[in-house]
């Protein structure tokens, strides 16, 4: 689906949809409780349907059946991550597929881990099958690959018959999401122990309670429409928590430091928030000098993003520079003269990047592949629409 988004300002008030971080976390949970049916609803996102998809796989599976069960994760990275340790302790291991970039993406930590506890991994094109079965011990991976790793592992090993514990080997990225699995799970009623910031403690034996959880509104949804008033909209967000432990509520205070009436040059680490860089880059754009760093994750996206994201300033006439990990951002943005096309990369989050550049810019922009947004948050462009926006589906 391509969209053209015509000339206009963006007013109005929403509210953004249900974290899709946390809906993850909420879909896991209750299957480890055991529950028949999920609260999270499959309406939310390309990626919790995933999740969702092999909840239910996992769920209906025979345990002692010799078949591994077959696990479609999309293009969900979370899905494929989380799920692996539970699966190698539900039902022995899985069959997991994926589309798009999905098994392009790191997979060492498990591979090393699974080669000390016997467990078979093995990929190919297509699949990555894991078998055999995790046992109480201790489990050392990196923290600088993804947070995912330590999530899945943190879901899984209470359910082993000994204690566990996770060590890690290198400063933990993305440690906000951790902090969100570690909510859910006290709120399930499984503890888990941190007795200095490179070691979890796992209790075996554990077991799940899954009533009454709920999954808050999207931080990392709402950057977009924070982003969008930064450009000059007036768009009202509800129903954010600000005491959240999403990690991508630091937002605020990167707005309030890049709105401030004297603007000097600022760094922004992207190490913990690496989901916020295609807004904040958007706002890179009427900013002075931006400065992004610790960005090297970004290039095992759904796209390149540190490439994706400097076309797409760049179609806008910014200036941008990038290295390995990192990106520069000169701030003011010059007319190219023409309305503009601009590739969405199967990637959502450079697809809500480019429709909110659009808001304030004085010609037609078409966005190629705009259903990408699917992916996060199918709701995008109605929203965008409700908010005033004019568009029309190519």
């Amino acid at each position: 689906m391509d969209v053209t988004i015509y000339p206009r300002r963006l007013c109005g008030t929403l509210t953004p949809p249900p974290s899709k971080s946390m809906a993850h976390r909420v879909a896991l949970a209750e299957l480890l409780a055991g529950k028949d049916t999920f609260s999270v609803s499959a309406s939310l996102s390309e990626d919790i349907r995933a999740t969702l998809s092999c909840a239910d796989a996992l769920r209906l599976s025979a345990p002692d059946c010799v078949e591994l069960p077959a696990l479609d994760c999309g293009e969900s990275g979370s899905t494929l991550r989380f799920l692996i340790p539970v699966a190698l302790v539900l039902r022995g291991g899985g069959v997991f597929t994926g589309r798009g970039r999905l098994l392009e993406r790191p997979m060492e930590p498990y591979r090393n881990l699974f080669r000390e506890k016997g467990v078979l991994c093995e990929q190919s094109e297509n699949y990555l099958t894991v078998r055999g079965r995790l046992t109480p011990g201790e489990y050392r991976l990196p923290g600088d690959v993804s947070s995912q790793f330590v999530t899945g592992l943190l879901f899984a090993l209470p359910l082993l018959r000994g204690d566990s514990a996770i060590r890690l080997t290198s400063p933990l990225e993305s440690a906000a999401y951790v902090d969100m699995t570690l909510d859910v799970l006290d709120k399930c009623g499984v503890a888990v122990a941190r007795p200095d910031a490179e070691t979890f403690l796992v209790p075996g034996g554990q077991r799940y309670r899954a009533d009454g959880l709920s999954v808050e509104a999207d931080w990392s949804q709402a950057a977009f429409w924070c982003a969008a008033n930064f450009l000059g909209n007036r768009v009202k967000i509800l129903g954010l928590n600000p005491a959240s432990v999403q990690g991508d509520r630091a937002i605020v205070e990167i707005f309030r430091k890049m709105a401030n009436p004297n603007p000097i040059p600022i760094e922004i680490d992207l190490s913990g928030i690496p989901d916020l860089f295609p807004p904040l880059a958007v706002m890179a754009a009427w900013h002075t000098v931006t400065y992004f760093t610790h960005a090297g994750r970004l290039r095992l996206k759904e796209s390149d993003r540190l490439d994706s994201i400097a076309n797409l300033l760049r179609a806008f006439g910014a200036s941008v520079k990038t290295g390995s990990d990192w990106m520069r951002v000169h701030g003011g943005i010059s007319d190219p003269g023409a309305p503009l096309t601009l590739d969405g990369h199967n990637d959502h989050r450079i697809v809500m990047a480019a429709a909110v550049l659009a808001s304030v810019w004085d010609k037609p922009v078409t966005i190629c592949g705009a259903e990408a947004v699917n992916k996060s948050y199918p709701a995008f462009f109605a929203d965008y629409q409700k908010l005033g926006g004019k568009i029309r589906v190519l």
